[in-house]
């Protein structure tokens, strides 16, 4: 009979699938703000005359708050709420992206587009997503960090060849208007259906079983000491410190350099600014299908293997891709496919192995921090490579750099959870469920 209960309990629709809904469409729209830099970039530097290393290094600025303030917007999280930090962060969002509209001198392109925007992302960022994930799912937990990485993905699917004509078309601050409208509508709607715990809605996380016992709620602490507190227990763990290596490769690899340098290094190759878009935009379509087919595999499979097969063929595919024209335009569309696949999907194996070393509870948190780990990579790419292009004329280095780096990742996840951790006892994953 308590089977038979908790069978119908998860097949009816919970509340849970609409909070993760409007979860992946939050993150999708701050997604699409956070890739809109990749399409400004030569219009800028045009307009301002401005080096591709100064622009690059607002996206960088933009790229480490978005990092950095993860941990401590998961601290928000359990202080104010999801929905009160969504508001806030789509709101600073908003702010920035007009103050950009009046901006005349360099600096202030790295205090908005660098500091604010950067901010109101980092505020918005995949640790919303974890959290979501780990409060209100049980069963199917993977799938659903899958998907709600994949809005990464969907993002550039959809800002990107939008931003990119209206820029053709009208002009850079005409997008940036647009990209504004879209955050600002997204207020409403995290205020009328996102909910912070499924005990607000009377329910247990979606797969629960009837005995489950609900978490007290966390303590009303500092969020700035609590987000301290937790990279000081990371410190301790050498599953951090691997775990931060790979994803600093990982940001590094895709964000900063991909997400940065691909549109600039196509149009120096000839390939028009609308194209370019479109490719890197039609790589969100595989992001997606590989992200969440990746969610999927996590809850089967282990996650240490999945990784290493993630970052070793990332690796290989950012080795090709300096001489991809030499195969033709077709070399460039085998890229977008191979590399799409493969963007974010190590987020939700990444995601399990945090949770499996410092429990459901903590997993928020430190992954907060392996992703500040994301971004420091992401930032040092995003100027390094402006950098290294403005010295040697090219993107050659940077993309073979990166590529040596994926491997380094690759072997990096494999000591994972291969013994106990000091500090918080590891979190045996549910049955069947791998590493």
């Amino acid at each position: 009979m308590a089977v038979a209960q908790q069978s119908a309990s998860v097949d009816r629709l919970h509340y849970g699938w609409i909070v993760a809904g409007v979860t992946f469409l939050a993150l999708l729209a701050a997604a699409g703000v956070r890739s809109a830099p990749s399409v400004f970039i030569v219009p800028i530097e045009t307009e301002f005359g401005w080096t591709r290393a100064t622009v690059s290094a607002a996206v960088a600025i933009n790229l480490l708050l978005y990092g950095l303030l993860g941990p401590f917007a998961a601290a928000f999280m359990d202080r104010i709420g999801l929905r009160a930090t969504a508001i806030i962060a789509f709101a600073i969002m908003a702010v920035g992206m007009l103050g950009t509209l009046a901006m005349t001198a360099s600096w202030q392109l790295m205090l908005l587009w660098g500091v604010v925007i950067g901010t109101g992302s980092g505020l918005a960022s995949l640790v919303m997503g974890a959290v979501v994930a780990n409060r209100w799912f049980i069963a199917r937990r993977g799938l659903v960090m899958g998907l709600l990485t994949s809005s990464f993905a969907a993002g550039q699917l959809i800002f990107l060849p939008l931003l990119a004509r209206i820029v053709t078309s009208h002009g850079w601050r005409w997008a940036v208007v647009v990209s504004t409208a879209i955050i600002l509508l997204m207020i409403p709607v995290v205020a009328l259906l996102l909910r912070d715990y499924p005990r607000d809605r009377g329910l247990k996380p979606y797969g629960a079983p009837e005995d489950f016992e609900d978490a007290p709620p966390p303590r009303r602490v500092n969020p700035f000491a609590s987000a301290l507190s937790s990279l000081g227990e990371g410190f301790q763990s050498r599953d951090f410190w691997l775990l931060s290596l790979s994803f600093w490769v990982c940001g590094a690899s895709t964000n900063g350099l991909i997400g940065t340098h691909l549109i600039p290094f196509c149009i120096e190759s000839g390939v028009p600014a609308e194209t370019a878009a479109g490719l890197l935009a039609s790589m969100g379509i595989f992001n997606f299908i590989g992200t969440t087919a990746s969610g999927w595999l996590s809850d089967r499979f282990d996650s240490r293997n999945l990784l290493f097969w993630y970052y070793a063929l990332r690796g290989v595919s950012l080795l090709f891709l300096p001489y991809i024209f030499d195969f033709s335009f077709y070399g460039l569309t085998f890229f977008a496919v191979f590399y799409g696949l493969d963007w974010i999907a190590t987020v939700p194996p990444t995601v399990r192995l945090a949770g499996n070393s410092f429990g459901v509870a903590r997993a928020g948190m430190m992954f907060g921090w392996i992703t500040a780990m994301h971004q420091v990579g992401s930032a040092m790419a995003a100027a390094g490579a402006g950098l290294l292009h403005d010295t040697v004329g090219n993107y050659t280095s940077s993309f073979l750099i990166s590529g040596l780096l994926c491997f380094l990742a690759s072997a990096a996840v494999l000591p994972v959870g291969r013994r106990p951790q000091r500090g918080r006892p590891i979190e045996v994953a549910p049955a069947g469920a791998g590493a």
